[in-house]
């Protein structure tokens, strides 16, 4: 029996889920005290900056069939891989924790019944989305996306046409690089899952396409969000605004199941790149289990700033990214047979260090770019020695044996 894949449709659906976040509207809070034109500036340049590399990470596995973690193995051999899948997981159990705690909040926000109360209920439907299924979640996907749609297109219209005016923003003022860099900051962590989708599409590079640009566009819009509550209204808390225009229910439904639909998709890869650290595991039972943990985390611990987590995220998965766009595209390289590339390793580890100290310097483009643009050149140059080095020994050998 034919294995069923994903439509265009399906694959726009799932991207828009994850787009549409309360994390991402309280990050462009962050971007307020730039004032709206420098800051939609930022959030544009670094969305184009992140959603191309999530295009070209995501058709690795779409050309490939590989998820995520599998397409790993490309560039660092079947042990060289584990470092990554591991950190992958601990990083998706991370978001699903704070994801819960952000959702959880809101909704205690418009209906106070306890915030604990809430994270068991969206952990609930976590659970649910798990057991239906990423390729059988079509019918409630579209439902819940449109329901999704209209609401914000409503809170849009209370925060930019509500009559409020722009003030002025007191707080500690952000630089134009840093502002770009958290706008980078989230297409990036979903780098090192993308494949996990774009690898059961019917049509693999058009999908991949289809998910950058629909995730970029909603993204974006979720950014603009949350800086135009906090530049317009004042208010930071994304509850409080939907409430004041009167939402009600609305502003519940906007909150779960924007939290649900991105959520599913951090504790779904949690599990399938579980799959690559021990083949035993079930992804769906490590799924859940992410879950139920994730939950347990956001009830029991504050998770109100997230910016070192998102800066974490990014040093560990943008040089490990860009060295399996320069295997993949530019050098055209598997290392999957192998045990270890110890070579992508060490240039791994130069771009992990080369982002942190780059994180010290304001640029314009933000750090992620640059430390991308560093660690590919240190790829081919890595393989052009490596080469000489084969050619060498080669060279050698002929000589050796005369003798």
């Amino acid at each position: 029996m034919e294995k069923r894949r994903t439509s265009l449709f399906e694959n726009g659906l799932i991207w828009f889920g994850a787009g549409v976040s309360i994390a991402e509207i309280l990050t462009g809070t962050y971007l307020a005290p730039l004032g709206f034109g420098k800051g939609l500036a930022a959030i544009l340049i670094g969305h184009v900056i992140g959603c191309t590399m999530l295009f070209f990470a995501g058709l690795i596995g779409a050309r490939t069939r590989k998820s995520a973690m599998e397409t790993v193995k490309m560039s660092f051999g079947q042990k060289g891989s584990l470092l990554f899948s591991l950190l992958n997981v601990l990083q998706l159990a991370g978001w699903t924790a704070i994801m819960i705690y952000d959702g959880a909040l809101a909704a205690d926000g418009v209906i106070k019944t306890g915030a604990w109360l809430w994270c068991l209920v969206i952990g609930a439907l976590i659970l649910l989305w798990i057991a239906i299924g990423i390729t059988n979640l079509g019918k409630i996907n579209t439902v819940a996306m449109a329901a999704l749609f209209v609401l914000t297109l409503i809170l849009s219209k209370v925060i930019f046409f509500g009559g409020a005016h722009a003030g002025i923003i007191s707080g500690e003022g952000m630089t134009f690089g840093a502002a770009v860099e958290l706008s980078v900051a989230m297409p990036l962590s979903w780098l090192p899952l993308i494949s996990d989708y774009t690898r059961e599409a019917r049509s693999p590079v058009k999908a991949t396409a289809v998910s950058a640009v629909v995730y970029g566009v909603i993204s974006c819009w979720m950014y603009v969000i949350g800086m135009g509550a906090a530049i317009y209204t004042g208010v930071y808390d994304i509850a409080q605004i939907m409430l004041k225009a009167g939402l009600g229910i609305a502003a519940l439904l906007i909150v779960i199941f924007s939290t649900v639909t991105t959520t599913f998709l951090d504790a779904y890869s949690a599990g399938i790149s579980s799959e690559s650290i021990a083949a035993k595991l079930n992804g769906k039972y490590v799924a859940a289990a992410v879950t139920v943990i994730g939950t347990g985390a956001a009830i029991l611990f504050p998770m109100d700033n997230i910016t070192d987590f998102l800066y974490l995220i990014g040093s560990v998965f943008a040089p490990m990214t860009a060295i399996q766009i320069a295997d993949f595209f530019l050098l055209k390289r598997d290392s999957s047979r192998t045990a270890v590339n110890a070579a992508s390793l060490l240039v791994w580890l130069a771009g992990f260090a080369a982002y942190r100290i780059l994180m010290n310097i304001d640029m314009p483009v933000g750090n992620t770019l640059p430390c991308m643009v560093i660690t590919v050149a240190l790829c081919v140059i890595a393989q052009l020695l490596t080469k000489r080095g084969r050619d060498a020994k080669a060279l050698q050998t002929p000589g050796e044996a005369d003798l």
